[in-house]
């Protein structure tokens, strides 16, 4: 097979490391900072971030989420917190009249309720500016008068049922009892005791952008308040700003993602599928405000539109994947291309202007996302909230390409072993994104769930594939999979294979495969039907029965119109075909089963049924790990680092290690954790 780096992609050796350095660790990715929740000031003055992490429990804080800290500045490296640090905020914007920063933020306590608060630039304390009785605020977008605001609340409290829920009457009807989001005008100004005015919407409130002239909203709706309908059914609408009236429909085919207006009002963009079947919203349009009529901009194009932007001076800026890299684009608003910035190793993420000028949010292969500013068309760094990066070894990373077996030619992004790879090749792991109408960029690729730098620094190569069904290569590509069901896409896990043995990089009889979701199913094929390629398996929230999936998952439809295009019914042996139970009979690679308990997207009843298969009808080394009050994907901090530790002693035990036995059932945790202190057991 044909391979080669691709051309002009990203190749660095991560560190030009200091004597001390060493490698990361799973502890590592706890301390990991994010930026995040950009804005910009409206004389372009100013910046402000939220920065993410995780709770401190390697020492001791309480297990929770991520914590998001309001940080403003007006220069490079010039950053500070602006508010308390147990303040865990988000939704940050600016005031049109630059005055005040903005944000969404809960109070402690167990009948506070999220409401929108503000704090002025020059200083001064923060105060409430728009609260909803018994609902969370939700979201919210500034009048152009710096009055008024538009606040999205949850919906109200039914008092009746809460009495109910209180006498023991909680039963829950499935799908049937809709609560929809609020939608209600505040004036800042008025009197403490005024009530806010309640806008009637139809379906669920998404999001929402002001016009210029405050007479009109653009809101993204649903018909409903399913999963299922706000992925493949939600439309822009543009309501009149006192009766929410509905002036005109953008009737877009399919999924929707970022849109915003322009100063004169007249024009949306909108990035939006192409067709109900399109796998991602990643097509740039144009939308005539006043009849709703769309044209596309970049239809056809082998890329993805990721996030849009009106220039003061008209232009539209738009942060555009191209493949594993990214770069920025600028259109006048007649839809034609003017300009491209390179973005370099950067990978943009979002971006945001004021002022004249642009911030982003991104990242790049040797560090997670940071604040950047566009200056003299090159992107400046202005935050550094990991600093402590430069003490860890890392391994080389670049994005390579290679021809599969039918021609198709596919992308990737490995990262070498830290000091590079023995002669045979290393052990390598094989990390499959979800999805799969998503994409890794050659960017920052170490998180809980993706090994990345962690295992370079314990001797693994470390592949992310692209393969057929990932957006940023154009809607043709991202159709490839469909009705394709561990076809062609999974074929191409596969047949990456020899190139990287033909690099040096990875040794062919020890290859591991992980994934979550899509990646988890991609992740079971290789451990059943696949198992031949595969030495050990971790599966995270994966599928393992096509046709149980359809009837346990909130997105049905979803997966008919952009996956199978075809329903069980019409085909059971085809789809159980493309099951991983089929093929048990198969399974020869050790697999390690991770769930969230509270799964509604693939049902944690997907990886009971792998796991008694394998349990059953073979004497494959297989293990099931529950997470409770996880969903599609772990969110605590100790589920993830368990998570995190629970792979890679796995991989180490089956790739690395003799695989004579299992690990064991628990992780040892380090002093500091939350549990290992001398504090006294509740048992």
């Amino acid at each position: 097979m044909k391979y080669h780096l691709l051309a002009g992609a990203t190749l660095i050796a991560l560190a030009t490391t200091p004597a001390f350095a060493r490698p990361m660790t799973p502890e590592d990715i706890l301390n990991i900072k994010n930026a995040s929740d950009l804005a910009v000031s409206p004389d372009g003055n100013g910046v402000a971030i939220g920065v993410s992490e995780m709770p401190d429990i390697d020492n001791g804080a309480k297990n929770g989420t991520s914590e998001r800290r309001l940080h403003v500045g007006s220069a490079a490296n010039a950053l500070k917190a602006f508010l308390p640090e147990d303040m865990n905020v988000s939704g940050l914007e600016y005031s049109p009249d630059g005055n005040m920063i903005s944000f969404l933020w809960k109070p402690d306590g167990d009948d506070a309720k999220r409401a929108l608060y503000g704090i002025p630039v020059d200083g001064g304390g923060h105060q409430k500016l728009a609260s909803i009785d018994d609902s969370n605020v939700t979201a919210y977008a500034w009048a152009p008068d710096s009055q008024t605001i538009y606040v999205r609340a949850s919906a109200a409290t039914d008092k009746a049922r809460k009495k109910e829920s209180k006498a023991g009457f909680d039963a829950i009807i499935y799908e049937e009892e809709q609560k929809f989001p609020r939608l209600f005008a505040v004036d800042v100004n008025a009197a403490d005791d005024a009530d806010p005015r309640e806008i009637k919407v139809d379906g669920k409130i998404i999001a929402m952008r002001v016009s210029q002239d405050g007479r009109w909203l653009a809101v993204a709706a649903a018909p409903t308040t399913q999963v299922d309908d706000e992925l493949t059914s939600t439309r822009v609408h543009i309501i009149d700003a006192t009766s929410g009236a509905r002036k005109a429909s953008v009737e877009t085919p399919g999924k929707i993602g970022d849109f915003e207006i322009d100063s004169s009002g007249k024009t949306l963009s909108l990035i939006a599928a192409v067709d109900k079947h399109d796998p991602a919203a990643t097509t740039l349009y144009l939308v005539d405000t006043a009849s709703g009529a769309f044209r596309p901009v970049t239809e056809g194009q082998a890329n993805a539109a990721v996030d849009t932007e009106w220039m003061g001076d008209g232009r539209l800026a738009v942060a555009m994947h191209v493949g594993a890299q990214s770069e920025l684009r600028f259109y006048d608003a007649r839809g034609r291309l003017r300009n491209t910035v390179d973005a370099g190793e950067l990978i943009l993420r979002s971006i945001e202007a004021g002022g004249g000028k642009l911030a982003a949010i991104a990242d790049a292969p040797s560090h997670p996302r940071e604040l950047f500013v566009l200056e003299r068309n090159r992107f400046t760094r202005w935050s550094d909230n990991n600093a402590w990066l430069t003490d860890i070894d890392m391994g080389t990373q670049r994005a390579i390409r290679y021809t599969a077996r039918d021609g198709q030619e596919v992308e990737g992004i490995v990262i070498e072993p830290v000091g590079g790879a023995p002669a045979g090749g290393a052990p390598t792991i094989f990390r499959v994104h979800g999805g799969p109408e998503a994409h890794d960029s050659n960017g920052w690729l170490t998180n809980y769930s993706g090994p990345g730098q962690v295992a370079a620094g314990k001797g693994y190569t470390v592949f992310y594939p692209n393969y057929r069904g990932s957006t940023a290569y154009g809607t043709a590509f991202s159709k490839q999979h469909q009705n394709d069901y561990a076809g062609k896409e999974f074929n191409d896990l596969v047949d990456a294979i020899a190139p990287l043995q033909a690099m040096g990089l990875t040794n062919k009889d020890k290859v591991g495969i992980t994934g979550g979701s899509y990646g988890g199913y991609a992740s079971a094929w290789g451990a059943t039907a696949l198992s031949e390629h595969f030495a050990a398996a971790v599966m995270f929230v994966g599928i393992s029965n096509q046709i149980s999936k359809f009837g346990t998952t909130d997105i049905p439809n979803e997966m008919y119109l952009v996956h199978s295009r075809k329903w069980p019914w019409e085909d059971w042996q085809g789809m159980l075909d493309v099951s991983p139970i089929y093929h048990v009979d198969k399974a020869k690679t050790p697999i390690l089963i991770m769930h969230g308990a509270e799964d509604t997207r693939v049902a944690p009843s997907q990886s009971y049924e792998l796991y008694r298969n394998i349990k059953v009808r073979t004497d494959t080394p297989v293990r099931l790990v529950l997470y409770p009050g996880e969903g599609h994907g772990n969110r605590k901090a100790a589920a993830q680092y368990d998570y995190n530790v629970r792979m890679l002693r796995w991989m180490d035990t089956y790739l690395k290690g003799s695989g004579a036995e299992m690990p064991p059932e628990r992780i040892e945790l380090p002093a500091g954790f939350v549990g290992t202190s001398d504090a006294k057991s509740e048992d």
